[in-house]
C-alpha cells in the first residue's frame, strides 16, 4: 500500500496542509518523501492516521492524542483501540436516541399532540452542563447525582421526569389561582419536589431556598416552570422558602 497525500487527503477528508501540520509536529510522518518533494503513507502511516482520526471525533486534544498513538506495543494499542471502539458505540446509541427524538417531534407537531420538555431534550449531552453545575453545588454532589441517575433503569427514569412533570402541572394550576404558597396544597406539593431532588442530592436549608431562586432568576429554569403556566417558577421559589424553614441547615 502506498498513497501519496494528495490521496490520502481524498480518502480521508483530511487537508494537505493538515496532514503537513501532522508530520511538522511529528504526530504522523510519512513513509516516505520522493525526490518532488510528495509525502507517501503506507499502511502502518494509514492505521496511525486513522486512530489520530478516531481520537479527534472523541474530541481528544492533539498533544493527548500523541501521547496514546505514540505506543510501539500492539497489545496496548489494541486495548486503547477497544476503549475507543466502546466510546464511539456511546456516541452512536446518543445520536441515535437523538434521531427517535426529533422523530418523535415531527410526529408531535404534525399531529398536533403535546409533548412534555424531558421528552423534547431525551438524548442531549447533559454533561455539557456539568462544569456549572460543579460550580455551583460541588465535585461531590454532582458525582452523586450522576451515579444514582446511571445506576436508574430507563423505567425509573421515564417515572422520575413524569414526577417532575405531575409536581409543575400542578404548581401551575395553583399559580394561577394565586394560592398561598404555604398553604397545604401547595406545601404538599414542595414536599413532592424535595423527594425529587433528593434522588440525587438532598438540599438543606440554604441550599434548597437558593435552588428555588434559582428557578426565577435563571431564564433556562425558569422557562422550565412557567411553560406550564405563568408564574409557576415565582410560586415554587415561594414555597421553597416556606417549606425550607422545617429544614436542618
Amino acid at each position: 500500500m502506498d498513497l501519496d497525500i494528495a490521496s490520502v487527503a481524498r480518502l480521508t477528508g483530511v487537508t494537505s496542509r493538515t496532514l503537513r501540520h501532522y508530520d511538522a509536529i511529528g504526530l504522523l510522518s510519512p513513509a516516505w518523501t520522493g525526490h518532488d518533494g510528495r509525502r507517501h503513507y503506507g499502511e502502518t502511516e494509514l492505521l496511525r492516521l486513522q486512530h489520530i482520526l478516531v481520537l479527534r471525533e472523541l474530541g481528544v486534544p492533539l498533544e493527548t492524542i500523541a501521547s496514546i498513538v505514540d505506543t510501539d506495543d500492539p497489545t496496548l494499542t489494541a486495548a486503547l483501540m477497544r476503549d475507543h471502539h466502546v466510546a464511539l458505540l456511546a456516541q452512536r446509541d446518543r445520536f441515535a436516541a437523538l434521531a427517535e427524538t426529533v422523530e418523535r417531534t415531527l410526529t408531535r407537531i404534525e399531529k398536533g399532540l403535546p409533548m412534555t420538555s424531558d421528552e423534547m431534550f431525551e438524548g442531549f449531552d447533559h454533561e455539557r452542563y456539568e462544569p456549572e453545575a460543579r460550580e455551583r453545588w460541588g465535585d461531590d454532589a454532582v458525582a452523586r447525582s450522576n451515579a444514582a441517575w446511571t445506576g436508574m433503569s430507563a423505567e425509573a427514569q421515564r417515572a422520575h421526569a413524569a414526577e417532575h412533570e405531575a409536581v409543575a402541572e400542578a404548581l401551575a394550576r395553583l399559580a394561577a389561582a394565586e394560592a398561598d404558597p404555604a398553604s397545604d396544597e401547595v406545601q404538599a406539593l414542595v414536599a413532592r419536589h424535595h423527594a425529587w431532588v433528593s434522588l440525587f442530592w438532598t438540599p438543606g436549608r440554604e441550599a434548597y431556598v437558593g435552588l428555588g431562586r434559582m428557578y426565577v432568576d435563571d431564564p433556562r429554569f425558569r422557562a422550565t416552570y412557567d411553560k406550564h403556566g405563568d408564574g409557576t417558577a415565582e410560586l415554587l421559589r415561594d414555597a421553597i422558602a416556606a417549606y425550607a424553614e422545617g429544614l436542618p441547615e
